[in-house]
């Protein structure tokens, strides 16, 4: 960071301290985290945006809807690659924490094997049944071929993408976001590159977006790769993993495997429930036509890139509980968490409310026509209030799982997204209440889930949980 840039920072630690926002000292570190993975978040989160946007200009609601249905089952992959890479990042940061880089260095090896061996049965249903999986949704004729082409465009990604998360988490484990950031958001521009390439250069429409996600990918997992073996990255800035992977050592562990098969097993069921309530949410929407599916997607993308900010509080609290606890150092590790959940919640409702007043010009940028301008509007406002409670939530879980403490933010996600947020959207199915079901689902299935999960962080049972995976803990759990 500049002088400059630090001087900025010691007055911002000074203002936030005297509001009891979080410690001045603390701020400096989870700055240092945090703000190379926002950049990170929002540039990943931009180029579906982006393609989004590219594809109604190019063809239209059809399009844009067929990318909606193909884009929920996206989200799945990157959300189950974000639980596993959930377990890498708490049992790399609590072995880094504690000294043990070679045991560190052998979690991300068995993270990358499991990874891989996940996604080639992922690869194979979306290669077989493309169609079927977008016609399940309620898709009809162009919307469903847009679907199907850009399923099947971005097949071969689903690998890239999860071994892209375990490299990205375990840079974060060990403190070093610098990296990952670069990289990964030149990957973000390289895609965006292509895609306009692709779509209104080469006339491929949906097909030049998914292509365009496809390589830009592969190119990030190869630079990537470069680091997590060790290697020099020159005088880029960049710095390779200081727990490289490598091939002397026993290609599978099993005790690992089993330890961060249970620590990542409710952060996948946790991500997986977030990512798989989109279905029959889209399938609603379907109900309602094109232009509401659109709208819903609009309102998802807009939501996620305002959730860019949780890219950094949340992979910074993991981080810093983490090594602190593998430090033994418990009180440190709360203080941490608690300051950056109260961080995150002033950042998140600054930025949601600026979303909120510019929600119609967002809204012109994907769609055009009165109606379509209308029904977006609104849907990118309400998007922008369920931002907050994924600040709460993310910030929260984020020291969860640092502390290993995977379980109970699984039951969390799961009563606010299916036991509240789904049957908001049904009620509106079967009743006057229309498409007021799906805002009211938008806004619980964050807030819920993020009250639940505080209320876990305040409990304090996590660092009991924790001692279990410390270097020298109990193991044989």
């Amino acid at each position: 960071m500049s002088e400059t840039g630090g001087d900025v920072v010691d007055v911002l630690g000074r203002v936030l301290d005297r509001l009891g926002i979080i410690n001045a000292e603390r701020l400096r570190p989870t700055l240092d985290l945090a703000w190379p993975r926002v950049v990170t978040g929002f540039a990943i989160m931009s180029k579906q945006t982006a393609d989004l946007a590219m594809v109604g200009i190019a063809v239209g609601t059809a399009g844009t809807a067929g990318l909606a249905f193909a884009l929920g089952y996206w989200s799945v992959v990157v959300l189950f690659g974000l639980g596993l890479a959930g377990g890498t990042v708490s049992l790399v940061s609590q072995n880094y924490g504690g000294d043990r880089t070679d045991r560190a260095a052998l979690v991300v090896k068995q993270s990358v094997l499991v990874a891989t061996i996940f996604a080639t049965p992922i690869m194979i249903v979306f290669a077989l049944f493309a169609t079927e999986l977008i016609a399940v949704l309620g898709a009809e004729s162009e919307v469903l071929r847009h679907g199907t082409v850009y399923l099947l465009f971005v097949t071969p990604a689903v690998l890239f993408e999860m071994l892209n998360l375990i490299a990205s988490r375990t840079y974060t484990g060990v403190g070093d976001t610098f990296t990952e950031m670069v990289i990964r958001s030149g990957g973000a521009v390289l895609n965006i590159v292509l895609s306009a390439v692709f779509i209104f250069g080469l006339g491929m429409g949906v097909a030049g977006a998914a292509l365009g996600t496809t390589l830009s990918t592969g190119v990030v997992m190869i630079v990537l790769a470069w680091g997590m073996f060790g290697r020099s990255y020159g005088g880029l800035g960049m710095e390779p993993s200081p727990v490289p992977i490598s091939l002397s050592t026993p290609l599978v562990d099993r005790a690992i495997v089993r330890q961060l098969l249970e620590v990542s097993a409710p952060e996948i069921g946790r991500r997986l429930a977030e990512g798989l309530v989109i279905f029959p949410l889209l399938w609603i929407a379907a109900s309602f036509g094109p232009v509401v599916v659109t709208a819903l997607e609009v309102a998802r993308r807009v939501r996620a890139m305002i959730n860019s900010i949780n890219w950094g509080m949340s992979l910074a609290s993991s981080s810093l509980v983490g090594q602190h606890l593998g430090a033994d150092e418990e009180s440190e590790a709360g203080a941490y968490g608690a300051e950056i959940i109260r961080l995150a919640m002033v950042v998140y409702v600054i930025v949601a409310a600026a979303v909120i007043v510019f929600a119609a010009p967002i809204a012109e940028l994907f769609v055009s026509g009165s109606e379509e301008v209308a029904v977006t509007t609104t849907f990118v406002a309400v998007a922008a209030i369920s931002a907050v409670g994924l600040g709460l939530d993310g910030s929260a879980s984020g020291a969860l799982v640092g502390a290993g403490d995977t379980r109970w933010p699984f039951v969390a996600s799961l009563v606010g997204r299916y036991g509240f947020a789904l049957p908001a959207a049904l009620v509106g199915l079967g009743t006057p209440l229309g498409v007021v079901g799906l805002y009211l689902a938008l806004v619980l299935e964050s807030f819920v889930p993020g009250s639940l999960n505080y209320g876990l962080f305040r409990s304090g049972r996590w660092k009991v949980v924790s001692r279990r995976y410390r270097p020298g803990g109990d193991t044989g759990h």
